[in-house]
């Protein structure tokens, strides 16, 4: 007879984020019924398609289909700047500080910061800080070309950019003559989550990537949009990079279903945050306010309490895979959970009972 925990173990509820979410059924279907050609001669009906359909959506000309998130930013550093550049950024951005440096080792350029102050949250800045940033043209300094945003802001704790932050921000950037690139892997739940629609959102910016593989449920794939002739370029430094793919209309029949039947769900998996945020909020081992969720992403503050008798957040992390919570230790006193597509109401019920489990 199986046991409790026996049955905890082979169970596992699987928070660690939303790249862990698997195709469908029937979006294996539209894989293996998807039309193919050489994408690379661009021959490809499918991606065509895709690319078509999401320049459309963020109002641009153009739009490349590509591996990962990852190298769509790095496509949008390649295109944009020269090796010498600087990039203007904030020090908790993706593209910053999970990206392995592919903008120094690869694109060439150096990183500038730019900061939140007292009116920003985590992750966002403000004209004055884009203009407290740029320094004035000198033999000494290296020229900066590139504003890089993040929507939904990841470490920020999933946050969006509020519009008129956003909009003033990236105007204060250009007018300074800078290009403004947005780390878009959530920005279909910014979208959802805010009601503001992706041409909105998209318009005081050169270039947007957006990840197909984490809340819309595809297999693999990002997308970079943008004027037609930045991303020509990015094409080229695509096959530069290996990222050039043949018959990759499997993948993009999967991003194609997504956009049609996962889009507008994404509001579920805020709503699921958001009722995980409060109960855990309501267990001594946290210690966090619950009202700062906005879309999918739950960042739990561990209590003093939680951290004097277990320990650090990594510690945490290995007790609650014990009992079958898959979780990310994302410092020493935040656990991060994250909501997605095989994630139900059922599921977040059973991860707070098997939580509560252990500390009460």
């Amino acid at each position: 007879m199986t046991t409790w925990k026996e049955h905890i173990l082979n169970t596992p509820i699987d928070l660690r984020s939303d790249t862990v979410t698997r195709p469908t059924e029937a979006m294996r279907e539209a894989i293996a019924n998807a039309k193919v050609g050489d994408d690379v001669m661009g021959a490809d009906p499918s991606v065509n398609e895709l690319e078509s359909r999401t320049a459309s959506m963020f109002g641009k000309e153009a739009s490349l289909f590509v591996p990962s998130g990852t190298m769509a930013n790095l496509l949008a550093v390649l295109a944009q700047t020269v090796a010498g550049d600087e990039i203007l950024t904030h020090p908790e951005n993706h593209v910053y500080y999970y990206e392995t440096g592919g903008y120094a080792a690869i694109a060439g350029c150096s990183i500038r910061f730019v900061k939140e102050d007292e009116t920003t949250r985590l992750g966002m800045t403000t004209p004055d800080g884009i203009n407290r940033a740029l320094r004035m043209a000198d033999v000494h300094f290296p020229p900066t070309k590139l504003f890089t945003i993040e929507n939904t802001h990841n470490r920020g704790g999933g946050i969006v950019w509020p519009m008129d932050l956003l909009r003033d921000t990236c105007k204060a950037a250009r007018a300074n003559g800078l290009r403004v690139h947005t780390d878009g892997a959530r920005i279909w739940n910014a979208s959802i989550a805010s009601g503001v629609d992706l041409k909105d959102i998209a318009s005081e910016t050169d270039t947007i990537s957006a990840c197909l593989s984490k809340g819309l449920g595809c297999p693999v794939g990002s997308i970079l949009v943008g004027d037609q002739d930045t991303i020509d370029r990015a094409r080229m430094k695509r096959k530069m990079l290996g990222g050039g793919m043949r018959q990759a209309g499997v993948l993009a029949a999967a991003g194609m279903f997504a956009l049609d039947h996962h889009f507008d769900r994404l509001a579920e998996d805020h709503l699921r945050a958001k009722e995980l945020a409060n109960s855990l909020a309501s267990i001594e081992l946290f210690d966090f306010d619950p009202a700062s969720i906005e879309t999918n992403l739950v960042y739990a503050r561990l209590s003093t309490k939680a951290i004097s008798t277990v320990g650090d957040a990594y510690e945490w992390q290995e007790q609650l895979e014990s009992i079958g919570v898959l979780c990310y230790a994302e410092s020493k006193g935040t656990i991060r959970f994250v909501t997605h597509l095989d994630i139900d109401d059922a599921m977040i019920h059973e991860t707070v009972r098997r939580i509560k489990e252990i500390t009460l």
